[in-house]
């Protein structure tokens, strides 16, 4: 129903492919707890929430996210608010830094959060959680898809990718996309 970004070690010539159950079978998703569920009782998630609520594992890529959003606001004089619409402003930021001819060095760190930023509008528009596995941040939606926004930033700055378009695909209905 929902398309998945590519994986880590290889980056195919499109974003998009499609994760079967058990695809990722090294992910260890941190969950929050409902009423009944707790740490160590059979049959609930047995793991802790932050403080927020949010998993624990997410802080690292809230962070991140939250750094690209003072960086733009304080370096580019550009507000971004977490909306779907904001990742417009995300795209043409990295395509200009790309235009510019900056080694991908010097913009390593702004690109992991522009990727954070790209993934934490995905969880919050498409009713996501951050996952990580083998020390790489994914965003699980809610039908087990995989995405993964921080490759999706790099290949952008390749000027391949998108992250408007990942956040689109992330929210659109799956019946187009599985009958092509």
């Amino acid at each position: 129903m929902w398309r998945s970004c590519a994986g880590v070690a290889h980056t195919p010539k499109s974003r998009n492919v499609s994760c079967g159950a058990g695809a990722f079978p090294s992910v260890s998703a941190q969950q929050t707890f409902s009423s009944g569920g707790a740490p160590g009782v059979p049959g609930s998630l047995g793991t802790r929430a932050g403080h927020d609520g949010r998993p624990a594992n997410a802080a690292k890529p809230l962070r991140w996210a939250a750094d690209a959003v003072a960086m733009m606001r304080e370096g580019a004089r550009v507000r971004l608010d977490y909306s779907t619409q904001s990742l417009w402003r995300v795209d043409r930021m990295i395509e200009e830094i790309r235009r510019e001819g900056a080694p991908y060095a010097a913009v390593e760190r702004a690109l992991r959060g522009f990727g954070a930023y790209g993934g934490e509008v995905v969880v919050r528009w498409a009713g996501g959680e951050w996952v990580q596995s083998g020390g790489e941040f994914w965003v699980r939606t809610w039908d087990g898809r995989y995405w993964d926004p921080l490759d999706e930033a790099r290949r952008c700055f390749a000027g391949e990718g998108s992250l408007r378009l990942l956040c689109r695909d992330a929210m659109s209905t799956g019946d187009a996309m599985s009958t092509g």
